[in-house]
């Protein structure tokens, strides 16, 4: 036996689904720049975003700020790296043709 329901509620949940795609549309279709901080137009990346960029973990993206290899900006106790400083930072370890001490250390 089929289930059915009235076309009040029907509509009503219909209403809600749509209401929620909205939302998500909304959120798919903020280009990510947008919600990148900035400062003096150039966009900052965090440490997330280093991490995923440069495929390692925390503790080596730390080395690397210690031993001043990657310049950053301390913002609310947060740190942040400028497009301009990681662009140069790659373009380095390329030219070196290696990768510091420590990159092919697996850490978590």
């Amino acid at each position: 036996m089929g289930m059915f329901i009235e076309n009040k509620d029907f509509e009503a949940w219909m209403k809600r689904i749509m209401e929620r795609f909205d939302k998500l549309e909304n959120m798919i279709d903020k280009p990510e720049d947008q919600a990148a901080p900035t400062i003096d137009g150039e966009r900052l990346y965090d440490n997330q975003d280093m991490c995923l960029l440069l495929n390692i973990c925390k503790r080596t993206l730390q080395r690397y700020r210690s031993l001043g290899w990657l310049p950053f900006k301390r913002i609310d106790k947060k740190a942040y790296y400028t497009e301009s400083d990681v662009k140069k930072f790659i373009e380095e370890r390329a030219r070196k043709k290696r990768l510091p001490p420590g990159d092919n250390l697996c850490c978590s």
